[in-house]
């Protein structure tokens, strides 16, 4: 009776406020199988971002503006995938795949604001390179935390400001259309294409979140490196020396970038993707920078692969 008379209800009387994440769904009985990779991936992640955090915060040798930043970034990655990854293997091993709006909600926050900070993260490090290459003998100066307090205030302030207004609008919607979201879990876009009144607002604010979070990072990025370079070839520096580290960031701003873009444009640009191609774009987004950046910067920098070398021997000492 209670269902009968919810159905006989204007659909604009009905909001629903539990959903179900139905990510892969299409790959039927082989989808338990995906616990495997995605669990790998995230005790790879959080194994080596922990190490990462552990010797920058032991290792005085570590602890220069360049390696805090790192370390910030190493904590970012660690968190990121906390938010959905777990909630998305319970789902591939015992079909645990619903959510209430105000966990969904919560979802989005997390895995937005802390993915802007990989991007803003960036952008420090880029600055950091700058000063360091480019202002040698003022860099501690500008790398004061009282004098790097006024790159960081605004970035932080935008990036707070503009997550909390994409979901607090997301929130006020009316979801009347369905409650099935095709995906492992919640997206801003997966959210609000299940409202049955215009999101408009929605949309033109996501579309400036992402405008003027990553895109402006990775902007100032490009210039930071272009200005880089440009100084080091004039100068006449042992050019691959005084760059490696510039490189490094490149390759990690590179993966966070074409994940970035895949997820967010998957949304909103007709495309041949089909359903799981995108799901499995935008689950890497949250995992494979998390996973790989660490070992990205391990391998690539000198300071911090001396200091996980020495960790390395201590504990197979320790072991013995």
């Amino acid at each position: 009776m209670v269902l009968n008379s919810m159905q006989d209800l204007p659909a604009e009387n009905i909001s629903f406020t539990t959903f179900k994440l139905n990510g892969f769904y299409s790959l039927g009985e082989w989808r338990r199988f995906l616990f495997i990779p995605y669990f790998l991936m995230f005790l790879m992640s959080i194994t080596s971002n922990s190490i990462l955090i552990y010797l920058i915060i032991t290792q005085r040798a570590l602890h220069s503006p360049m390696f805090v930043l790192i370390g910030v970034m190493a904590i970012v990655d660690l968190f990121m995938p906390m938010f959905s990854v777990p909630h998305m293997l319970l789902s591939f091993l015992f079909d645990w795949n619903g959510i209430s709006l105000v966990g969904c909600l919560a979802q989005i926050f997390c895995t937005q604001f802390f993915g802007s900070y990989q991007s803003t993260l960036l952008m420090w490090m880029a600055l950091d390179r700058f000063f360091a290459i480019c202002r040698p003998l003022s860099y501690h100066n500008y790398m004061q935390m009282s004098n790097f307090l006024k790159f960081i205030i605004v970035p932080v302030i935008r990036n707070i400001l503009l997550n909390v207004a994409v979901v607090s609008l997301a929130g006020k919607l009316h979801f009347c259309m369905k409650n099935e979201i095709d995906h492992c879990f919640c997206e801003h876009m997966g959210l609000i294409q299940l409202a049955c009144e215009d999101t408009s607002i929605n949309n033109l604010l996501g579309l400036a979140t992402a405008l003027l979070i990553p895109t402006t990072d990775f902007v100032f990025i490009t210039v930071s490196y272009v200005i880089i370079f440009a100084s080091v070839m004039k100068s006449g520096k042992s050019s691959m020396k005084a760059i490696n580290t510039c490189i490094t960031h490149i390759i990690v701003m590179t993966f966070s970038l074409v994940f970035v873009l895949t997820a967010f444009l998957s949304y909103r640009i007709r495309n041949n993707f089909s359903p799981n191609s995108r799901i499995f774009a935008s689950t890497m987004y949250t995992l494979f920078p998390s996973c790989f950046n660490p070992i990205i910067y391990g391998i690539r920098t000198k300071e911090i692969r001396q200091q996980f070398l020495k960790f390395f021997n201590h504990v197979k000492i320790l072991s013995h």
